[in-house]
């Protein structure tokens, strides 16, 4: 039974096949003419040089930490380079993931604008295939290199020490959720100080329309596209889909180690396997995203993803009917992981639907702040963030549903095989959601070449999908790093020794963290904000320069300088990046190691419930606005006293500033809040060997500085 475990590699490896498939698939399409593959030819460029220079950034910052790592006293001997070393392994198996989803997004994106002209079916065709490029990579990246370096450690560098083993790979997770944050940050900063300037300056005060060539920030606003919604969220899943394998593995080593099993099978491996199947149930959900000339790309997408879900949901059951032990682990049979699981699918399913309720264009929440639109600016707002705050209560109750219910069939294991089942078909689910920002893409080619109206049409049909798909997908990733984020706390508590003793909020210092950690998420999304609005200054008077001092550029008789607008959006996002993602690793290290693991319990726990509900409310509230403006797009708004309200109006200029407000908190802060729950669990669960000794809220006698300093 023990051979099963190189099935999980090698469904990586099937992962990364599928995917040089499609992308290969992508290449040979056609590009279109000169106009379109030069405009195309500037946003790859820029893409590629934003990546380029933010990974020599981190590249720094990876080689700082390991070398940090590799010197700490982990227990047992010549564990902590090992540790390091899978830390390196993390950060670049994610950074690699999201350089092939950005090749993959910059090849399809005018290749998608050129289908359009043939019509709406291969235009999907090859915007979907572009994405699922990047949803196959990731998955594949993943296993592979989890999968393999599990079978490394366990097989030959620690055999028989399970727990050695899970502790090492801990620091994989820990690689790709450093990564994934500064990924976030860095792009969501990049794109929106390009997209609010393209807006207020391009549309609301120059009247020009969406992704006009005579707009100088529409190449920055196109590459940002990439870089945050490409390359950002497929390092947030990434990290996600990780995160949630390697905190089931954990908690199934506790599992089985208090019933005095052989810790070597069964809920150790079980979590591989469910990825490793998810896998396959996602590149048949990819075979039957089709649609019809004239139908509805969106029942096509959901169609693929829920097929899949329900693919996953019958193969769970049976892989746990077949490596569960029979005779069960602590109570727990192979039916009641199958149906935690279950639980875990149909919590993020749900969470889906509700987000696309909030989100979606013609549904009551978005056309009552485009009603709100009407009398100005300050109303569109004031409703933009009531329903945000408001949508955050149906997900938080599934997710509580979905915790509780897990847990009751299989305990904390079912809460972290539960969060699995959500992220499973993680292949699929990115590859929907980067399609968004493919035909984003195609569709700001479409108008900078001049295309026929026809094919404007059909890429805007497409990116009206892909922004009620990102919505989800979004939706899917805060409720995952919910369940996931529960799961590393319960691992960190295994590991920290602080499980058996509890965590009593009557202890000043527990209530202490309690509080700091419910004050983290407001700090860091107030880091994210600043920077953005910062940076979008900057870009707002380089184009209000631009269509001043160039001569004819707003006749169209000049060509804007669109590389001095991608290089503001790349040097602001590289300046304001590091401190966000600074905070979310150092703080659970100083809190640990001054206060101890009980107060680093609180803290976990503070900043995990605050920053689900801003993430749920910033990213909704966000979707909410986009759509609300495009409401007034093409045929105008639909009051419900029957009055149309055009595009260019006084409503619509409102939308557009609301839109505006909402793009940070749907693109830049939302997003990255997930991330930095689970990431600094993650860096909890890494530090918990040292820090084991410490209970009570009394700071650590020995550990990493200890060992520094020879104490």
């Amino acid at each position: 039974m023990e051979n099963i475990i190189y099935a999980v590699p090698a469904a990586g490896l099937l992962a990364l096949g599928f995917a040089y498939m499609k992308a290969s698939w992508v290449a040979k399409q056609e590009a279109g003419d000169a106009e379109m593959v030069e405009i195309a030819g500037l946003i790859r460029e820029g893409a590629m040089a934003f990546i380029f220079a933010e990974y020599k950034v981190l590249a720094v910052f990876v080689a700082i930490v390991a070398v940090l790592l590799a010197g700490a006293n982990m227990s047992g001997e010549n564990q902590s380079p090992i540790i390091a070393g899978a830390f390196v392994l993390g950060a670049a198996a994610s950074a690699l993931a999201g350089y092939v989803g950005m090749r993959a997004a910059t090849t399809a994106n005018v290749r998608t604008t050129f289908a359009a002209r043939t019509g709406l079916v291969k235009a999907l065709d090859v915007a979907f295939s572009g994405g699922a490029v990047m949803g196959m990579s990731v998955v594949g990246l993943a296993l592979a290199g989890l999968g393999g370096t599990f079978i490394v450690l366990s097989k030959f560098l620690f055999p028989g020490e399970m727990a050695t083993t899970l502790n090492v790979l801990t620091g994989f997770s820990m690689g790709a959720s450093s990564i994934a944050l500064f990924a976030r940050v860095g792009g969501g900063i990049y794109t929106k100080a390009a997209d609010v300037g393209a807006d207020l300056v391009g549309k609301v005060e120059a009247g020009l329309p969406e992704d006009d060539p005579r707009n100088p920030a529409v190449i920055a606003d196109n590459v940002g596209d990439n870089v945050g919604d490409v390359a950002g969220m497929g390092a947030d899943l990434f990290e996600s889909y990780v995160g949630a394998i390697i905190g089931a593995m954990v908690l199934g080593l506790g599992f089985e180690a208090s019933q005095g099993a052989t810790p070597d099978m069964g809920a150790i491996l079980l979590p591989l396997l469910i990825a490793a199947a998810g896998i396959i149930a996602s590149i048949l959900g990819t075979t039957v995203v089709k649609t019809k000339e004239g139908g509805n790309p969106q029942h096509a997408l959901d169609t693929g993803a829920f097929g899949a879900a329900g693919l996953m949901a019958v193969a769970t059951f049976g892989l746990a009917n077949v490596f569960w032990p029979a005779a069960g682990t602590n109570g727990v049979l192979w039916y009641h992981v199958g149906a935690a699981t279950v639980i875990g699918l149909a919590c993020g399913v749900a969470v889906g639907i509700i987000t696309a309720y909030y989100c979606s264009m013609d549904k009551a929440p978005v056309n009552s702040i485009a009603e709100q639109s009407k009398t100005g600016a300050a109303t569109n707002i004031i409703a933009g963030l009531g329903v945000g705050m408001r949508s955050t209560a149906l997900p938080i109750l599934c997710i509580a549903a979905g915790v509780i219910g897990a847990n009751a069939v299989a305990g904390l294991y079912g809460v972290a095989i539960a969060a699995l089942g959500m992220l499973s078909t993680t292949g699929i689910q990115l590859a929907v959601d980067a399609f968004g920002p493919v035909a984003d893409n195609a569709g700001g080619i479409a108008e900078m070449t001049h295309q026929a109206p026809e094919v404007r049409e059909r890429t805007d049909k497409l990116d009206a999908v892909g922004n009620t798909t990102a919505a989800i997908g979004k939706g899917f990733a805060i409720a995952s790093a919910a369940m996931t984020a529960l799961a590393l706390f319960a691992a960190f508590a295994q590991q920290s020794g602080i499980a058996s003793k509890g965590i009593d909020i009557s202890i000043p210092v527990v209530m202490g963290g309690l509080f700091v950690g419910g004050m983290l998420p407001f700090l860091f999304s107030a880091m994210a904000m600043d920077a953005v609005g910062e940076a979008a200054m900057e870009m707002i008077e380089e184009v209000r320069r631009q269509f001043r001092e160039i001569d004819g550029l707003l006749e169209g008789n000049a060509k804007p300088d669109a590389a001095k607008c991608v290089e503001i959006s790349t040097n602001a996002a590289l300046k304001r990046m590091v401190m966000p993602g600074a905070m979310a690793i150092t703080t659970p290290v100083v809190v640990g190691f001054v206060f101890g693991p009980q107060t680093l319990g609180g803290v976990l726990a503070g900043v995990t419930v605050t920053g689900v509900l801003m993430a749920i409310f910033m990213s909704n509230a966000g979707g909410a606005w986009d759509n609300a403006k495009k409401s007034f797009e093409g045929g105008g708004f639909k009051m419900a006293s029957g009055e149309i309200l055009p595009k260019g109006s006084e409503a619509h200029n409102a939308s557009v500033v609301g839109d505006t407000v909402g793009d940070p908190f749907k693109d830049t802060a939302g997003p990255s809040l997930n991330i930095l729950v689970k990431l600094m669990s993650v860096v909890a669960l890494v530090i918990a060997p040292l820090i084991a000794g410490s209970i009570g809220g009394q700071p650590p006698g020995t550990g990493l500085l200890g060992a520094m300093l020879g104490l």
